[in-house]
């Protein structure tokens, strides 16, 4: 006789990982809130030095400032939609805000970056002497804010795609400002036209790259691909290795959005063993638990029970 039972788990850990949430909630609005306020400002800074000292490395570096304001933007936007909570359609709440914040965000770096290759190359055509100082002030002054912005969003921010985003690319500012930094100060000595575009065109393309590899992660978990801090195999690994289990089927790991990491499996156990169902689910909540994954569903079956193709 086919006998299932869905476990309790997922019920408790929903309610831990709220909790887990919400704790990094304020400190993350706070990172959000203060990068904003400060790369809005370099952001009129650099632009304004830029064009009134002939510096497209400087305008490329705030164009891009600007494209991280509004990514930024976005990205707080979707970490305060992330925490509200389920409601009827949405099931899983709405997470995934973040997911697409962070696709948008790489839209956007790829579109400024378009931008500042097309100018760096117009530049070659015609060269322009830069006013070297005031541009290596204002870089100067872009390395410091990028730095400290970076610093504000902490070291807690790998499992979290939009927070990662928001911090790799500030990191990603800091060496672009220390480029055009060292770009000025040489140009300075040397009074070569071409150090800036050639400065510019090489922030650009690495600004594309930084868009590039945003777009893949953002669109990869939008797919639902494994998280990357997840090893699928050790999970399996652990499962198979749970007392009394002895088939793994159907299982399945997400992100929904934030640090939350979903699984469903199916596991087979000898229907003799019923008794110790308690203690098989306590011990896959607790070793999933310790592998970042706090939200488990678990249907357990007979061992004679056909379920399709298996992982084991």
């Amino acid at each position: 006789m086919e006998h299932h039972h869905h476990s309790n788990v997922h019920d408790h850990v929903h309610d831990h990982d709220h909790g887990h949430d919400h704790g990094h909630g304020p400190q993350s609005r706070q990172a959000f809130r203060w990068t904003v306020l400060l790369n809005a400002s370099l952001s009129g800074l650099q632009i304004a030095v830029g064009i009134a000292f002939g510096s497209i490395a400087l305008i490329g570096d705030a164009l891009h400032n600007v494209g991280d304001v509004m990514g930024l933007l976005l990205g707080w936007g979707a970490e305060s939609l992330s925490q509200k909570p389920a409601r009827g359609r949405f099931s899983y709440g709405f997470g995934r805000s973040t997911q697409l914040a962070a696709v948008a965000n790489a839209v956007l770096i790829l579109m400024a970056s378009a931008v500042v290759c097309v100018e760096s190359i117009q530049r070659f055509r015609q060269p322009e002497l830069v006013v070297a100082w005031p541009v290596a002030i204002a870089a100067g002054a872009g390395l410091v804010v990028n730095l400290v912005s970076a610093r504000l969003f902490g070291s807690d921010h790998h499992g979290d795609l939009n927070r990662r985003a928001a911090a790799l690319h500030l990191l990603g500012d800091a060496a672009v400002s220390a480029a055009v930094l060292l770009s000025a100060l040489v140009t300075s000595i040397t009074r070569w036209t071409w150090i800036d575009p050639l400065t510019g065109l090489g922030v650009g393309l690495s600004v594309g790259w930084l868009g590039i590899m945003l777009l893949r992660d953002g669109l990869a978990e939008l797919m639902d691909e494994v998280p990357h801090r997840i090893d699928p195999a050790a999970v399996l690994a652990d499962l198979q290795a749970m007392p009394g289990v002895q088939g793994v089927h159907h299982l399945h790991i997400w992100s929904i959005g934030g640090t939350r990491v979903a699984l469903t499996v199916h596991l087979q156990r000898d229907a003799c063993l019923s008794d110790q169902d308690p203690e098989l689910l306590s011990g896959v909540r607790q070793a999933m638990h310790h592998k970042g994954i706090e939200h488990c569903t678990v249907q357990l079956e007979e061992l004679d029970e056909d379920c399709g193709e298996s992982l084991s």
